[in-house]
Parts: C-alpha cells; structure tokens; sequence
C-alpha cells in the first residue's frame, strides 16, 4: 500500500510538472516579456489601441455608421463641439456677468457723480411739443417689450440652471425654461418686425453729422454746464439707433439660423451662429440698460416723450433746441399744443 501510494505520488507530481509550463507557454508565445520588462517582439498592445487624438488626426470627426437619409447623425464626436461646450460652460457665463454687471455698476457711479439731470424752466415751460406720434410710440413699445422678453429668456439660458433652479427646483424651472423657450421663439418675429420699422422711421434723423462731433467734444451736456446743439436725435441717440439696428440685424440672422437647424450650414456653423448670438445679445443688453437709465432715472422729462409723445417745450430747446427750430419753422405756428407755463423753481 505505502508504494501504491508513492507511486501515485510521483506520478501526479509529474503531471504538474509537465501542465503548467504547457499552459503557460501559449500566453508567453503571444506576449513574451524579458526579465528587464521589455517586448523582444517590439508589441505595445496600450500605445497600438484605437485612440481619439490618432482618429481625429485622420479625420475631423470620429463617424458612425447609419442606414437613415440624415448622415450627419452618423458624427459620434467632433473637437469643435467640445470648444463649444468650454465656451458655453465656462467663458459665457463670466462674459455674462461680467459686462452686464460692469454695466449696472457704471450706471449706479454715474448716478452718484452726476445725478439725475433736471429739467431747466424757462417761459416755454408749460408748453408742449408733440415729439414722436402715436405709430413711432407703438412701434418703439412693441420692441422694447420684445426685447425685454427675450433677454431674460436668453439670460436664463446662461444662467437659469446655475441661479435659478437651485432655488425653485428642477420641475418649477423646467416649465419656466420650457415657458422662456416659447416666448424666445415667437416673440423673435414681432422684435425683427420692429427693428425694421424703427430703421425705415428714423433712418433720416440718424445719419451722423457734424454737429454730432461737437455734441461728443461737449459731453453731451452729460459733464459740465449747459447743452451742446442737437438736432431731433442727437449724437447718443444716434448711437442707440444705429446699435438697435446693427445688433437687432445680427441677432435675427443668426436667430432664423438657429430656429431652421442646417438649412444653410453644418453643425460647426449651427455653433458659430450660438457663439455669435449670445455675446451680440449680451452687449445688447448692456447697450439697452444704458439707454434705459437716460430714458427714465438719468433725465427728467426724457420718459414723456415716448409716454405720452409730447415733451416740455423748454426741455425740447435745452436738449434738441435744432429740431425745436425746424419743427416750429415747419408749422409755422409755434409749439402744437399749449398749455399754462409752470413756474420757475
């Protein structure tokens, strides 16, 4: 029995002996590394796999394959989206804030400096004088509220996940975003429509002149005493105007491209077209925060004229005393409507 046993033993030994090198051996064959960790056969399994930076250096986007007529569905990655998401992410928001909030802090230093620039009486006071009629006061409301509308829209879809939704929730402000989304797509129309009546409207009494020069070189009458010349629209103004329309024409373009995806370009140009529209419709605000603030808090008596379209005769000489004069030469009968002169404060 005791040999029985050795021998079974020995053999069973030799079994091992002889199996595990076989079963080694296929996995050494394939891969045979050296004792100082290098591949004689010269394989880097790592380095030789299918990477995105090799991909891309092929071709500028990594493609799949579809059997649907749409083939840029087949586009899994490209670089240029993930520039867009850094940019969207990370440089949008601070661009945001910062220009918008430099803004209302330059506004709020310039009403601590300056203050509010007061009406001056004289013995026209009392008088008035039909500035902008009834079609220019609608049109000039139409878009303003448009435009109001549209940027807390776009302004929430900078800020809305990062502001908003910590404080009323996920589900309040996806309805609210969903709501924003709406009145960004269809209040567009009516803002384009209004633009292109304040340019057909005002066109004439914007194209800049000399007397704007020296309205600039005079600060307006913004710094320092008294008020330069002006005509209808003085330098300023001239300036909002020409922004209203510029910007206004580059926000609907890019805006139709974004409302009818890939109708004339790729998904780079449908990025292009987001990148451009967003920081046009940030200056824009800036720009529109700035002529608020003269048109209400800044100046008193500028609201009146595009509330109830006629403005104090004597505010009208101080501020655009050159259309004053053509408006009364072209009426030949004064002021349009007359009323008691206030007294002199």
């Amino acid at each position: 029995m005791r040999r029985a046993t050795t021998f079974l033993s020995t053999l069973l030994l030799a079994v091992m002996l002889f199996a595990v090198p076989g079963a080694l051996s296929p996995a050494q064959a394939q891969n045979p590394i050296q004792a100082d960790g290098q591949n004689p056969m010269g394989a880097r399994p790592t380095a030789d796999s299918v990477n995105e930076e090799f991909l891309f250096k092929q071709e500028s986007k990594i493609r799949g394959r579809v059997s649907i007529p749409d083939g840029k569905s087949a586009n899994l990655i490209q670089p240029q989206g993930r520039e867009y998401q850094n940019f969207r992410e990370r440089w949008l928001p601070w661009i945001g804030a910062l220009t918008i909030l430099g803004m209302l802090a330059a506004l709020g230093a310039f009403f601590l400096f300056r203050g509010r620039i007061i009406m001056e009486h004289s013995q026209e006071s009392g008088k008035k004088i039909l500035r902008f009629n009834a079609f220019e006061r609608f049109t000039h409301w139409m878009t303003a509220v448009c435009f109001i509308i549209l940027s807390l829209s776009g302004l929430n879809y900078i800020f809305g996940k990062r502001l908003l939704m910590p404080l009323i929730g996920p589900e309040a402000f996806g309805a609210i975003a969903q709501w924003a989304k709406y009145s960004h797509v269809y209040l567009a129309w009516p803002f384009m429509l209004g633009v292109a009546f304040m340019f057909v409207l005002w066109i004439r009494d914007n194209i800049p002149n000399k007397v704007d020069w020296a309205w600039i070189k005079a600060g307006g009458g913004f710094i320092g005493k008294g008020h330069p010349h002006a005509a209808r629209f003085n330098a300023g103004q001239k300036g909002v105007f020409w922004m209203v329309a510029g910007f206004g024409a580059a926000m609907g373009a890019t805006g139709l491209m974004m409302l009818f995806p890939f109708a004339l370009t790729d998904i780079n140009g449908m990025q292009v077209m987001q990148v451009i529209h967003s920081v046009i419709g940030i200056i824009f605000i800036a720009g529109i925060l700035a002529h608020i603030y003269i048109g209400t808090l800044g100046m008193e008596g500028a609201y009146d004229a595009m509330g109830s379209g006629k403005v104090d005769l004597a505010w009208a000489r101080a501020h655009h005393d050159l259309w004053v004069e053509q408006e009364q030469a072209r009426t030949a009968s004064g002021p349009q409507l007359k009323g008691h002169p206030a007294p002199a404060e």
